[in-house]
């Protein structure tokens, strides 16, 4: 069995107020570097050994600030993926502020091939009001260092939809950052989680907001400005030159297995008794409980749920439905065992004559120019 594996690293040097990711806050010299190590490449070893063999086909490190973890300790953790067979991305995510030439270079020579880079927008102001550690200055720095490597993929992450925020000054940020040699873009709405500071500040009518309207007009004027410079709008969120696509998240939105490892981790992998229902848990959010479970090769604690074939089937709308690749009905028949035709007959044709849904070649699209309303048109497929 292929799955793509993603290793969480719960710590990052200072939490944002929008961020709701399971992470803490440590210096770099607090965290248990080689322990974590130890326990995240044990836990790989009961994972494969339970679902009866794994290969890998692309890993992923996030959190947190997965680039603050030790490069001994991030090097042996590769090695342990890549010693159970090929893997096609190993990716990456940095902050601006810990990633330099020589950690880039560092980062090649373990085997990554990727890098994910947490910029969010090249403006003082707008870094300031995310509580980001870098500033602009500090992250065309890191941007550079990064695609100056050459033998790295470099993308960045890019936030819009804050209160002050003007199309212009974005449009010419994100063309700044494709000068400068970016690949991929991954540009994100800002979202207000209940459980951030955001969230806190929001229910006490404290943090202005841009008006939905405004946001919508921003995206689209992103999409626009994105393609107009080659990219492929390839993702709800995500924009591409040719071959640049993030392999990792395209495994995701196909509906394949993912093996998650790390505290706070979560994995879905199909069950060896019944290969159409799948097996999903979460590996609880307790450091030490998780480094203690298995340093005595144990699995740590998780919530765990099983998955049936049409709640699979769901989530392959759900996910499938936010790219343009879409959803190949003779691969979710192959995997579940549902037959969305039949299954979703009623609500799939009242969709298709809406032009809220398309379909060609077996494959269910959202037509792009209705991506802002995917949401919902996926919801009515349920």
């Amino acid at each position: 069995m292929n799955a793509a594996v993603y290793v969480h690293f719960p710590w990052c040097v200072q939490r944002c107020p929008y961020c709701d990711f399971a992470t803490s806050a440590a210096r770099p010299e607090a965290i248990p570097h080689a322990r974590y190590a130890d326990a995240v490449i044990e836990e790989l070893r009961l994972r494969v050994e339970a679902a009866g063999g794994l290969r890998p086909s692309t890993l992923f490190f996030g959190g947190g600030t997965p680039s603050l973890w030790s490069h001994e300790a991030l090097g042996r953790v590769v090695a342990a993926v890549r010693a159970l067979g090929p893997v096609d991305e190993v990716t990456v995510e940095c902050n601006p502020t810990s990633i330099d030439a020589a950690r880039a270079s560092a980062l090649f020579d373990l085997g990554v091939t990727r890098l994910s880079l947490g910029v969010q927008s090249l403006r003082d102001e707008h870094l300031r009001y995310l509580g980001r550690l870098h500033d602009a200055d500090g992250a065309r720095r890191a941007v550079r260092a990064a695609v100056a490597h050459g033998g790295l993929r470099v993308s960045a992450d890019f936030m819009f939809g804050m209160n002050g925020q003007q199309t212009p000054a974005l449009l010419e940020d994100l063309s700044e950052l494709l000068d400068l040699g970016i690949e991929h873009v991954s540009a994100y709405m800002l979202t207000i989680e209940p459980e951030t500071r955001f969230g806190e500040l929001a229910r006490k009518g404290r943090l202005p907001r841009l008006a939905d309207d405004d946001v919508a007009a921003m995206y689209e004027s992103v999409e626009a400005h994105l393609e107009a410079r080659g990219l492929d709008h390839y993702e709800v969120s995500n924009y591409a030159l040719p071959g640049a696509e993030a392999r990792h998240n395209v495994a995701y939105w196909r509906g394949d297995p993912y093996l998650g490892l790390g505290a706070a981790a979560v994995g879905c992998l199909p069950e060896r008794e019944d290969p159409l229902r799948a097996s999903r848990w979460r590996n609880v959010y307790d450091v030490d409980g998780y480094l203690g479970a298995l340093s005595e090769a144990r699995l740590p604690p998780e919530e765990r749920e099983s998955l049936d074939p049409d709640t699979r089937a769901r989530e392959a709308l759900l996910l499938g439905l936010r790219s343009t690749e879409g959803v190949d009905l003779a691969r979710v028949l192959a995997r579940t065992g549902v037959d969305l035709r039949s299954s979703r007959a009623r609500a799939s044709q009242r969709a298709l004559s809406r032009g809220d849904l398309e379909e060609e070649g077996g494959v269910w699209r959202i037509p792009r120019r209705r991506w802002l309303q995917a949401d919902g048109i996926t919801s009515a497929l349920f």
